[in-house]
């Protein structure tokens, strides 16, 4: 286990996000070191005292001297390069939403310690690139509401949290591209492969943000991947349309009295096999003009039936 240094900007932090942050740390390594800085003498800070005793947290007193400077940033850096060069760790855990720590973080990894950030979604892109993962606070603080309300995990629950919407254009072509890069001669790649390629050209991506505590369930249901399991090890890959092809001649043969099969017996077969499947990737607008849309030496159609081309089966 890695041994981290937690560094809290106490004036650009929220005391309801410490224990949800130390419980994210937990995941990364042990907290050998936990100080949060901050002008104690302030009013605004005296709620912190509870949650310092609860997590152990050692307390840093640094005056302002001058009026709307920051002169935690200063000691909380000083001490951050103590700790740096005594060589007994192995990380640091940096929670702020201040780009000022931006140079802290980059002189760290220089150093070839891991750098985790914690803050606010707003936090500037500078600071964020300059740490290996950055985690929004607002993620974290989210998962402890819902298990403090203990909702139970019924599929109208998963399916009601479970929003991949927002999956913009951006993070979804880095997606692909990671899957590309990584993938072998067939297009399989290894989904934890695939996810330490994201997590270093994007650092503060998170599926949390989309609704999904893991990568493979969001994956899983973009409905833009094949996906299989070796082992316990999740391979996925690009989803083509020659696989939706198969996908509907599996349909048909499954759904076919004879030859032929009513299309919409297919499509509610693919519906319930796939229904996470997406046409709009193939630039179809709904499911019955995709099927439509596969080339006649594929399948035949007649009026309302469909079955498995000529030439598929010679």
């Amino acid at each position: 286990m890695q041994k981290l240094a937690v560094l809290i900007d106490a004036d650009n932090s929220s005391i309801s996000s410490i224990s949800p942050i130390l419980e994210e740390i937990a995941k990364y390594g042990i907290a050998s070191v936990k100080r949060v800085y901050g002008d104690w003498s302030n009013e605004s800070l005296k709620n912190w005292r509870d949650i310092l005793l609860l997590n152990a947290i050692t307390p840093v007193q640094q005056f302002a001297y001058t009026t709307g400077k920051d002169a935690t940033d200063m000691i909380l850096i000083i001490d951050a390069m103590d700790l740096l060069y005594s060589g007994s760790l192995d990380g640091f855990c940096i929670v702020s939403s201040d780009s000022d720590f931006t140079p802290l973080a980059s002189r760290v990894r220089e150093s070839g310690l891991s750098v985790y950030g914690f803050g606010k979604k707003s936090t500037p892109d500078a600071f964020k690139k300059a740490c290996d993962k950055f985690i929004f606070i607002e993620n974290l603080v989210s998962d402890n509401l819902v298990s403090e309300k203990k909702i139970e995990a019924t599929p109208t629950n998963i399916k009601s949290q479970n929003n991949i919407n927002d999956l913009d254009k951006q993070t979804l072509n880095l997606i692909y591209k990671a899957v590309k890069d990584n993938a072998d001669d067939s297009g399989w790649a290894y989904l934890g492969t695939v996810g330490t390629y994201i997590s270093t050209v994007k650092p503060d991506f998170d599926t949390r943000n989309y609704g999904y505590a893991k990568l493979s369930g969001l994956i899983q249901a973009s409905g833009l991947f094949e996906t299989k399991l070796i082992g316990s090890q999740l391979f996925l890959r690009k989803l083509g349309f020659g696989t939706f092809v198969k996908l509907v001649h599996r349909a048909i043969s499954n759904c076919s009295i004879g030859e032929w099969a009513e299309i919409e017996t297919v499509m509610k077969f693919i519906t319930t096999q796939e229904p996470n499947l997406s046409v709009k990737n193939y630039g179809f607008s709904n499911l019955k003009e995709a099927i439509l849309g596969i080339n006649n030496g594929w399948i035949e159609i007649n009026k309302t039936k469909i079955k498995i081309g000529k030439s598929i089966l010679a």
